[in-house]
């Protein structure tokens, strides 16, 4: 009897034991990163790798940056340079690296009642929209994507107005849906396009102009603001993404065979 329970007690030690080595990190990140299917097809291969289960928060860039400065994960991927060189400065994050790339795209519906279709000039199609009949479906979510659109607007110097303006409040696959839905268009990120093209109809009205360009970026929450952040598995996140690993990873990542996001780690 002793001998059993010596037995059951050991194997009661290694289950705590293996629980407690398996670290847990928290990472926020844009909707573009999850809707694609990016992260689904990457994350398992980390975990696998190392132990560590990554729980996912995947919101708008601004709430991404904003779960990170409160401390509420331990690392966030983003897709706005501004804002993201904006945190760092102010002490919430360290350790921001390059990650990979794409591009923005406007896209509508295949009659084109704006007229923009074929144009590489996005300021110029901007123009063309807040003018048109067409209803322009808006992020609205403070997300790199959003961000980008209002600046985008301020340079164009004109805007959409009542009901031809849509300010969702929504994510970048909900939005491509409405869009869809209403007949209007909208501008979103290449990959989840990818994703949801077939889903939509929606056509590829603008695209090409250098000023659409699509950086994303890794960052650590600083450990010095919020103590109890788990900066170790942060570190090794952002080690391996931007390693040469993690890098090939990235690039092979195509579904129905088209590359969505391009490595661009230093």
């Amino acid at each position: 009897m002793k001998r059993r329970s010596l037995i059951l007690l050991t194997l009661a030690a290694a289950l705590c034991g293996n629980a407690s080595a398996q670290q847990t990190l928290r990472m926020s990140t844009t909707t573009s990163t999850d809707n694609s299917g990016l992260l689904a097809y990457l994350l398992p291969i980390y975990e696998a790798k190392t132990g560590t289960k990554v729980q996912v928060i995947s919101v708008g860039t601004g709430k991404a940056l904003e779960l990170a400065k409160n401390g509420d994960v331990d690392v966030t991927l983003v897709h706005a340079r501004a804002a993201e060189d904006k945190f760092v400065a102010e002490g919430w994050g360290i350790d921001r690296r390059d990650v990979m790339y794409n591009d923005f795209i406007v896209v509508g519906p295949e009659s084109d009642p704006d007229g923009i279709k074929g144009s590489k000039d996005v300021i110029a199609a901007f123009r063309k929209m807040a003018a048109g009949p067409a209803k322009f479906i808006s992020r609205g979510d403070n997300s790199g994507t959003d961000i980008m659109e209002k600046q985008y607007w301020k340079q164009a110097g004109a805007q959409p107005t009542g009901a031809r303006y849509v300010s969702a409040g929504l994510g970048m696959g909900e939005v491509l849906t409405m869009a869809a839905e209403l007949q209007g268009y909208t501008l979103t990120d290449r990959a989840t396009y990818g994703v949801y093209q077939a889903k939509t109809g929606l056509a590829i009205a603008v695209q090409g102009d250098p000023k659409m360009f699509n950086p994303y970026g890794i960052i650590a929450v600083n450990p010095a603001k919020h103590p109890g952040i788990n900066y170790k598995g942060a570190k090794q996140l952002i080690e391996w993404i931007t390693s040469r690993e993690g890098q090939a990873k990235i690039a092979a990542f195509k579904p129905s065979g088209q590359q969505l996001f391009y490595p661009s780690a230093k």
